[in-house]
């Protein structure tokens, strides 16, 4: 099987894209996929390339049992070729991905994250950054249940069988 190369994109890539990262290759280490799927995030503006995640972000993972190991980084052209599924947090991200890959044929990549939850009562994953403690933990419920209706669609789509790893 060839390797799966999946994207998450927000803003600043400090909050909601690192954690969706994280959190993905979290499930896909607990479903034994790591050797056939990675996964990367990005921002799609300069703000805080090199920085990592925001505090209270790494604070939300390791409630929820999560490591986050990243540093932010801006989306590039490169990206919209290396990857096979590019998923952002928002309509302004999405329209932002689309606008640099405005030469390439990439729309069929480019998908909302919330368009893989099931039963989603809004487009968007919220921005915690202005936000409280209970934000943070609302998008890592959403970016949860988003990953796995994602993770659903692949094994669809193409073709992966699941041999989830023993616990411990």
């Amino acid at each position: 099987m060839k390797k799966i190369n999946v994207l998450f994109v927000c803003l600043g890539n400090i909050c909601r894209s690192p954690l969706a990262e994280a959190l993905f290759k979290h499930k896909l280490k607990q479903l034994g996929l790591e050797d056939f799927i990675e996964a990367d995030s990005c921002g799609t503006s300069d703000y805080h390339i090199g920085d990592p995640p925001d505090s209270r972000t790494l604070a939300n993972a390791r409630r929820n049992g999560i490591t986050i190991q990243h540093r932010g980084r801006q989306l590039s052209k490169d990206d919209l070729n290396r990857f096979d599924y590019i998923l952002a947090m928002d309509e302004s991200n999405y329209e932002n991905i689309l606008y640099l890959g405005r030469n390439l044929n990439i729309i069929h990549k480019v998908s909302l994250m919330r368009s893989f939850e099931p039963d989603a009562k809004a487009r968007e994953v919220p921005d915690p950054y202005y936000g409280g403690e209970r934000g943070f933990q609302e998008v890592f419920e959403i970016l949860d249940r988003s990953l796995d209706g994602f993770l659903d669609y692949l094994k669809q789509k193409e073709g992966i069988t699941v041999s989830p790893k023993p616990a411990g």
